[in-house]
């Protein structure tokens, strides 16, 4: 694990990272280590808390969405079986598509992706890849 990321993860873990510095390739990398830590179904509820514990402290709880945390998180986990990467650096050079924060446009159409509904649960995708 990365130095930034040893530390990010204490402070993510506690839930106590300032949301306006916390940018999408940090969420791909608490992730990342988060899913190397614990067995999925812990490191989903875990992770899924924190992101919405720091978005509603932020005064942006709308912006957690299950469905866009879940995907994301099956998808890393997939990854990282699959590459089998030493690091996260290792991991992120193998996986660029992730970095771009739009790979769930192969699954899911916006409006799906982007309802009330997907904030609340995770949907299926409607959109054949």
């Amino acid at each position: 694990m990365s130095a930034k990321y040893a530390e990010l993860i204490r402070s993510f873990e506690a839930c106590d990272i300032d949301a306006s510095t916390f940018g999408h390739i940090d969420h791909v990398g608490i992730a990342y280590e988060t899913l190397r830590r614990y067995d999925f179904l812990d490191a989903s509820v875990k992770y899924a808390q924190c992101i919405n514990t720091i978005a509603t402290r932020a005064g942006a709880a709308r912006k957690f969405n299950t469905t866009i945390t879940l995907a994301f998180l099956s998808i890393i986990a997939e990854r990282i079986e699959a590459t089998r990467s030493g690091n996260f650096d290792e991991f992120i050079s193998q996986n660029q598509d992730l970095v771009s924060g739009n790979i769930l446009e192969k699954w899911y159409s916006p409006e799906r992706l982007q309802s009330d509904l997907a904030r609340n649960v995770f949907l299926m995708p409607d959109v054949a890849a």
